[in-house]
């Protein structure tokens, strides 16, 4: 298959990436702002498995031009992505009363307006039987826990959560699935962000693995559905 992860360059979206190389059996694309940590995710992914067929691009998901990523694409892919992943996001841990507007509109536009932008996108490029995969937060669950300095984070996975049942539905007669993940806490630099100190029973490459895994199987189970997937929370 061909696969498109966005946010590739740490955490969760980097361990997915070398679980979908191990095989050989897929192409990807991993994208993130990040150069020098797409180079390094390039070196361990070659270290790991020499004939891997893995292309990686400097890409602000919010901020780039799309022209230059469909080019890269086109070139790489035959112009076909039969999966994509919407790895991408940033999180603001800060009181809600010292929040700026400037914060809500960070949170809004990394976590939600980006991912609305690369799926219209590329949209045209998946065909029947595709996989678009959201990554959320169950932070963004109506009623699960929440905890103080995440409003603004937490309200934006919300809306990705509520975008995903919608292009669920839009996207039926296509026969693209649309499904996303709520992710409860995995040792990441983001969980470490949030909750300084606190060390999470699942290891980032265990819920990498679960992520890459679902991505390629899932959509064949569920469709329009927002998943916890969380032992703790945190």
């Amino acid at each position: 298959m061909n696969i498109i992860i966005t946010g590739a360059s740490s955490g969760v979206g980097f361990e997915a990436v070398i679980e979908l190389i191990l095989s050989g059996a897929h192409k990807v694309i991993a994208l993130a702002r990040s150069q020098d940590k797409l180079e390094r995710l390039l070196e361990i992914a070659n270290g790991l498995n020499p004939d891997c067929q893995l292309y990686a691009l400097t890409f602000d998901i919010v901020h780039d031009d799309y022209e230059g990523l469909l080019q890269f694409i086109d070139a790489n892919f035959d112009n076909q992505v039969d999966i994509l992943i919407n790895n991408a996001g940033v999180l603001i841990n800060k009181p809600f009363v010292e929040l700026l507007e400037a914060d809500f509109v960070e949170m809004l536009q990394s976590n939600f307006i980006g991912h609305v932008r690369i799926i219209q996108a590329l949209l045209p490029l998946i065909p029947a039987g595709g996989h678009i995969l959201n990554i959320g937060s169950m932070g963004g669950v109506q009623g699960s826990a929440k905890f103080p300095g995440l409003a603004a984070y937490s309200a934006s996975k919300a809306a990705l959560h509520t975008l995903t049942e919608c292009l669920a539905q839009e996207l039926v007669e296509q026969n693209i699935k649309v499904n996303c993940l709520a992710l409860g806490s995995a040792q990441t630099e983001m969980l470490e962000k949030a909750f300084p100190g606190y060390e999470s029973p699942v290891l980032a490459f265990e819920m990498g693995k679960y992520v890459a895994d679902f991505a390629l199987t899932g959509y064949k189970f569920f469709n329009g559905k927002v998943l916890p997937v969380a032992v703790s929370t945190p």
